[in-house]
């Protein structure tokens, strides 16, 4: 599948999944914008993948308004267009809900919803100018699950499907579609930090944390790759009709079937 030079703007993309998504699409033809609360991570993520023509870095806080817009504009005055939005920035932070501090919730929300948010709201405008579109979100199969210690990122996870199939149902007027990517377990260093920390909340070995929790229900015992979570971000960026819109698709080694 190729994106014959679309344009996306790719949040949380100067490592993990955002940086895999970047690579692939890239390779795919298509630009990118690499935006990243670490700046100069972004930067030398777009220097690395590609010259200044096909992606740029840009520095971005997704939980406020007024970076999002700074990189929107940037994208806009760079490439005269984005085509893509894929809202994949993201923290992980576990408590069990009676010793979750409140400060931790609110900056869960922030990012992960909010961020989807503002981000929408800054691209479509652009989009619906054009009257082409694709978002795409970053939700987890806890969009559709749950799992203790993790109350604000399932509620995140879970806010995105909702603004999603808004979206679905708003961009339709203007040729914009909208889908959830949910990945199972990926080993980034977001659930390498995990490992440990539910270790110790859960009083279990390492080893049983990745076998039982994060993997038990995988059909395979096997964790999702960089790779696949990017291959299908580029088949929904670059589907050729609107048949796709307001779905979640799960890429999780068959945990969460549905």
């Amino acid at each position: 599948m190729n994106l014959d030079g679309k344009v996306a703007l790719i949040t949380g993309a100067a490592s993990g999944i955002g940086h895999a998504i970047a690579k692939r699409y890239l390779e795919a033809d298509g630009r990118a914008v690499i935006a990243d609360l670490n700046a100069d991570g972004a930067k030398a993520a777009a220097k690395e993948l590609a010259s200044e023509k096909s992606a740029i870095g840009v520095g971005m806080d997704v939980s406020k308004e007024d970076e999002v817009n700074a990189g929107v504009e940037q994208t806009i005055k760079t490439f005269g267009r984005v085509d893509i939005l894929v809202s994949n920035a993201g923290i992980q932070i576990v408590h069990p809900v009676e010793e979750f501090p409140f400060a931790d919730w609110k900056k869960m929300l922030a990012i992960h919803l909010d961020g989807a948010f503002l981000t929408t709201k800054a691209c479509v405008k652009h989009m619906y100018k054009q009257n082409s579109g694709v978002l795409l979100y970053m939700g987890s199969v806890h969009s559709h699950e749950a799992s203790a210690l993790k109350a604000a990122y399932v509620a995140a996870k879970h806010g995105l499907l909702g603004l999603a199939r808004v979206m679905a149902k708003e961009g339709a007027h203007h040729n914009v579609r909208s889908n959830v990517i949910c990945p199972g377990f990926v080993l980034t260093p977001l659930v390498e930090k995990q490992i440990p920390e539910q270790a110790k909340e859960l009083g279990l070995s390492e080893e049983r944390v990745v076998k039982e929790v994060l993997l038990g229900e995988t059909v395979d015992k096997e964790f999702t790759t960089l790779e696949d979570v990017a291959e299908v971000a580029l088949f929904l960026a670059a589907f050729k009709t609107n048949a796709l819109t307001g779905q979640s698709i799960c890429v999780s080694h068959g945990w969460h079937m549905s």
